[in-house]
């Protein structure tokens, strides 16, 4: 069976490296201040996707993204690995958008691509861990979903999904179309293949490229490397629903706590240090 599958992708700050510097004045990520990657449990969505491509010949993934230009490299990052095309949502309308409104754009998309058998991606992002975007797809196009997702498989129309779950694992049958989310339990994504990086390491889309483009006869004769890219307009969606116009969300604060050495303390196994530290904790209502 040939599976049209999407793949739900997010550029995320890497907070594996966040220092003092980590947020800005007024409370929010000071992006430039950390490295961008591509969100780990939406590269074992790419790894199941593909996985199902290699299972089902004739199959197609592609890489759906929302962020600004320089988001594109996730879908370099995919097609590296072995995905067929992208798609980068990417305008200033779309900026500043929380569960609901990343949803609804994401969803505007994919009825854009058409006739998608499979929605697959990360359980949830590093940077916002809600785990909310995924369903909220699901919901807003109607789709079957099954969430927290170790292995994939497919056939005859109808996906069987192993799940994790608290103490164990399950098996579930959904009919197609569906969504599914991946757990970070899943197998890991495969490595970069080295052909495909020579082959789209000059792949861009059109607002990543600088006003006088090298290699301009390349982008002319490889369509290929003319990423995707479409704006709210694009993709037929209402302005009112996307970033922070159709964001209920407010934050109220965010506080940038970075543990300093003088903070640490050794203990031993004695009642009086395990009492010491509870009590502590109870003063501080660290527990309690």
């Amino acid at each position: 069976m040939k599976l049209k599958i999407v793949v739900l992708a997010k550029q995320v700050p890497d907070t594996r490296n966040v220092g003092k510097d980590a947020m800005t004045a007024e409370g929010t990520v000071n992006r430039a201040a950390l490295p961008a990657i591509f969100n780990p449990d939406d590269l074992l969505a790419l790894e199941q996707a593909l996985r199902l491509k290699e299972q089902n010949p004739g199959s197609s993934v592609g890489i759906l993204t929302m962020g600004p230009p320089r988001a594109g490299e996730i879908i370099r990052q995919g097609l590296y690995r072995g995905a067929d095309t992208g798609w980068l949502l990417t305008d200033r309308l779309f900026a500043g958008a929380d569960t609901l409104a990343t949803s609804y754009a994401l969803a505007t998309a994919i009825k854009k691509i058409g006739d998608v058998d499979l929605v697959i991606g990360g359980r949830q992002a590093i940077d916002g861990d809600t785990a909310q975007v995924g369903p909220q797809v699901a919901q807003k196009l109607g789709l079957n979903q099954v969430t927290y997702a170790e292995d994939i498989k497919v056939e005859d129309g109808v996906a069987t999904v192993r799940r994790h779950i608290d103490g164990g694992a399950e098996t579930v049958k959904v009919p197609l179309p569906a969504l599914i989310t991946v757990n970070g339990s899943a197998a890991p994504c495969r490595p970069q293949n080295a052909k495909l990086v020579m082959k789209y390491k000059r792949a861009t889309c059109p607002m990543e490229r600088p006003a006088e483009v090298p290699y301009a006869e390349l982008y002319e004769g490889r369509p290929y490397l003319t990423l995707n890219q479409w704006s709210v307009a694009d993709v037929d969606g209402d302005p009112g629903q996307c970033g922070l116009a159709g964001s209920p969300t407010k934050v109220k604060s965010v506080q940038n706590i970075v543990f300093q050495a003088k903070e640490c303390k050794h203990l031993t196994a004695s009642d009086a240090d395990i009492e010491g530290m509870v009590k502590e904790l109870l003063d501080e209502k660290i527990i309690g």
